[in-house]
């Protein structure tokens, strides 16, 4: 295939969502109200938007509506699949690779869940997830999402001053942290980057617990009291956790991100309006298939990894895949491996990653098959595909975005 072959709509997806725009534009009030069917209501909506952005801006989704994210990515794939696989989870060493079935999730976020609400955790609380890609980060959003906690995830990088900053602006009372995280050669301490960062919030912090997730198994400083095991922890409770009722305007997660003036600032997404966008877009953007291995390559801190590593595949009941890998370590080719390995049909990775895929020798993609991949996607900014201007292009199939 031709280096600057581009990826383009499927002709049947263009045109359904050209008839969706069309429809979302006459009445866009009945569009959304109907969107909202894709979901599992405690209370169905009786009208979408209520949103108001004259002087005082106002923004209302599904206002009446009720639900619980977490039973509308688990619970309701439990009982119509629940032997799918639901996350597929490779770390970065030759092995490593974890399958959890929509049961066994479900099972792993219910006795998260319960040990959060032991540990005094309840609506509205704010819970901080400090992990690299492990399995255990996306359990945390789910435990979180089915007890009505917001969750805050951090981006694994930041300094403790930056964890710090977000510790006290979000009022977190529990966090969930590694031991030690991996990024190729390096290692990354994060329970000692987190101490460092209680440390510094000093008498600010609202931080009564740390869960320490064994990433590597490495031994790490344990204050008592206030660090607790994650395995042992949730290895007493019950794989069964019922989910709280939430209102679809109340707070599912909060990200920081930075403004004008360089410091964190809190961005709050809601429950119902958010999943049903989720959903959506997943749906139709990336033309998803029941039997799709969904990779979107972005971190869970970022919105991106919030919408399309989690939210919108499992509400779909899509099996997604995370690894916990760079894309060229130990040696180049080592995503497009992971892609053979687990047959991914639909692949969502950063410009950059193109870019360095477009560096690389051919025979780097060459040598791989991934006749699997059906769609392949990328966001942010556009780019190049100037004929030999690389392998990466080489991938494109009929089917693309």
């Amino acid at each position: 295939m031709e280096n600057s072959v581009p990826c383009t709509m499927e002709t049947g997806v263009s045109d359904r969502y050209v008839e969706q725009v069309q429809r979302a534009q006459r009445d866009p009030e009945a569009f959304w109200l109907s969107q909202a069917r894709r979901l599992v209501w405690h209370k169905a909506p009786s009208h979408a938007s209520r949103s108001d952005f004259g002087g005082d801006v106002r923004v209302a989704w599904y206002e009446d509506g009720q639900l619980n994210v977490a039973q509308n990515c688990l619970d309701r794939h439990v009982l119509t699949q629940p032997d799918k696989p639901a996350l597929i989870w490779e770390g970065q060493e030759d092995g490593q690779r974890l399958v959890l079935t929509y049961r066994e999730l479900h099972a792993q976020v219910c006795r998260l869940a319960n040990t959060l609400r032991r540990l005094g955790v309840g609506r509205g609380d704010r819970v901080a997830i400090h992990l690299p890609m492990v399995a255990e980060g996306v359990v945390s959003m789910l435990a979180c999402a089915r007890i009505g906690a917001i969750h805050v995830v951090l981006f694994g990088g930041f300094s403790a001053e930056g964890l710090a900053e977000r510790l006290v602006d979000s009022g977190a009372v529990v966090v969930i942290t590694a031991d030690v995280a991996r990024r190729g050669a390096k290692a990354i301490p994060s329970k000692v980057t987190m101490d460092e960062a209680l440390l510094a919030c000093g008498e600010s912090s609202h931080v009564r617990h740390v869960l320490v997730v064994p990433v590597t198994g490495t031994d790490v400083p344990m204050q008592p009291g206030r660090d607790l095991s994650y395995a042992a922890e949730v290895a007493m409770e019950i794989p069964d956790c019922p989910p709280e009722v939430m209102d679809a305007c109340d707070p599912l997660f909060l990200m920081y991100t930075s403004g004008s003036t360089g410091r964190p600032k809190g961005v709050v997404h809601s429950t119902g309006g958010y999943l049903v966008w989720a959903s959506y877009t997943h749906e139709l953007v990336f033309a998803a298939q029941p039997g799709d291995v969904f990779w979107c390559t972005a971190d869970t801190s970022w919105i991106t990894g919030h919408t399309y590593v989690v939210y919108g595949p499992l509400c779909n009941g899509a099996t997604i895949l995370i690894y916990e890998g760079l894309p060229s370590w130990p040696q180049p080719g080592r995503w497009w491996d992971v892609i053979d390995r687990n047959n991914v049909s639909v692949f969502y990775t950063s410009p950059t990653v193109v870019r360095a895929a477009m560096r690389e020798d051919a025979d780097v993609v060459r040598s791989r098959s991934l006749s699997s991949l059906r769609v392949l996607g990328t966001v942010g900014e556009p780019i190049s595909l100037k004929r030999g201007s690389g392998s990466m292009m080489r991938w494109a199939r009929p089917a693309a975005l």
